[in-house]
């Protein structure tokens, strides 16, 4: 009997666990670049998502492989999809948190007309120039195995044993996908899973609290008759 409240413990335990992500994941339902990681693995799921167009020049989304590079204030290197990005006080290419993206572009002063190709060539007509100038690259970075990131909260991944390194290069080559300027890419979240995926859940939270209950209740009788 002991070991059946052991067992039901556990699958209460797992069931909270997976209830919470599967509320984060419908939380973020409209989260620019959100991708839920999967309860039943502990693995994102980078499955494509719907582009929308948004006309701001540094809003940037990755159409196929990849993902953005940028720099974390303990000096470590992270991976979004999540191409909202804006320009920091300096000039430099941040993302809404302010973290650079890497390779660091810096847009000087003034700048207009800011161009960023499929490739992830940045140009800007500067002042007192005739023509564009190149201010830099945005390389994309690719996986082995994307699934095996580690999820570091507020769209940022890590590399790890199970995804491989980090392949960086310019978009469009080497299996990696290219960068579309004035759009991002939506949350692949599908609402109507999730809540599927609830109902199973809370069933399942349910079956193992009763267990626990009539195994208490038979541990009390077993007891009186003691």
């Amino acid at each position: 009997m002991i070991d059946g409240i052991g067992a039901a413990t556990g699958g209460i335990k797992a069931q909270t666990q997976r209830m919470d992500a599967l509320a984060n994941d419908i939380a973020n339902v409209s989260t620019t670049g959100y991708k839920p990681v999967r309860a039943s693995t502990g693995t994102p799921d980078f499955q494509q998502a719907a582009l929308e167009e948004t006309g701001n020049p540094l809003d940037l989304a990755i159409e196929g492989d990849g993902f953005f590079e940028v720099k974390r204030p303990d000096g470590t290197t992270a991976y979004t999809r999540a191409g909202n990005f804006s320009l920091s006080a300096e000039g430099k290419l941040v993302t809404s948190d302010g973290m650079p993206v890497q390779p660091e572009i810096t847009v000087p002063q003034g700048a207009t007309a800011i161009t960023i190709g499929t490739d992830g060539t940045v140009s800007a007509q500067l002042s007192g120039d005739t023509k564009p100038s190149e201010l830099g690259k945005i390389e994309l970075a690719r996986f082995v195995n994307p699934s095996g990131l580690q999820a570091l909260g507020d769209n940022l991944y890590s590399e790890t044993a199970a995804s491989g390194a980090p392949q960086a290069g310019l978009a469009g080559a080497d299996g990696r996908g290219t960068i579309r300027q004035g759009s991002l890419e939506g949350s692949n979240v599908n609402v109507v899973e999730e809540l599927v995926d609830m109902i199973e859940t809370q069933r399942a939270y349910e079956v193992n609290s009763k267990m626990i209950s009539a195994t208490d209740e038979m541990l009390r009788n077993a007891n009186q008759q003691l």
